[in-house]
């Protein structure tokens, strides 16, 4: 199966100069817990999660009407494209312990596949499923020990 069957495509994403405040309050509205943030092009240039904005902004005494996201926003994101096979995204999920990947197609955002997508999808192994949160988790058999 590949990405493209799997992933959600209504994606919204901001501009790396939208502050901190206003990109929570998109996020609050939509109900979701990351964000791409994409430069004047649409190409991906970060990525912000609720967590980000908690422990990067708040967390560090920042305002958050102050505070543009480009300054909290992870840059260097791991991407796959909707051609991508499932157990492949999986494994860039687990080794890179992320429960969101941006799904891209000519330099564009054009949509993500999460942990929650791989998990309500009944064509995906939920064996594959199970291993990919442990390794995110970090409670593999290795870092049991």
């Amino acid at each position: 199966m590949k990405v493209k069957n799997c992933m959600c495509n209504e994606v919204i994403f901001v501009k790396p100069d939208c502050d901190t405040e206003e990109c929570a309050k998109i996020m609050c509205k939509n109900h979701i817990g990351c964000i791409p943030v994409c430069d004047d092009s649409n190409k991906i240039v970060g990525l912000v999660t609720d967590r980000d904005i908690l422990l990067r902004t708040i967390g560090c005494g920042k305002e958050t009407k102050n505070t543009p996201i480009s300054d909290i926003m992870t840059c260097n994101v791991d991407c796959c494209s909707p051609e991508t096979d499932i157990k492949d995204a999986e494994k860039v999920m687990a080794q890179n312990q992320i429960r969101r990947l941006p799904v891209v197609e000519n330099g564009k955002v054009v949509g993500i596949l999460t942990l929650g997508d791989l998990a309500s999808n009944k064509q995906v192994n939920t064996e594959g499923v199970s291993v990919t949160l442990e390794k995110i988790c970090g409670c593999d058999e290795k870092n049991a020990e």
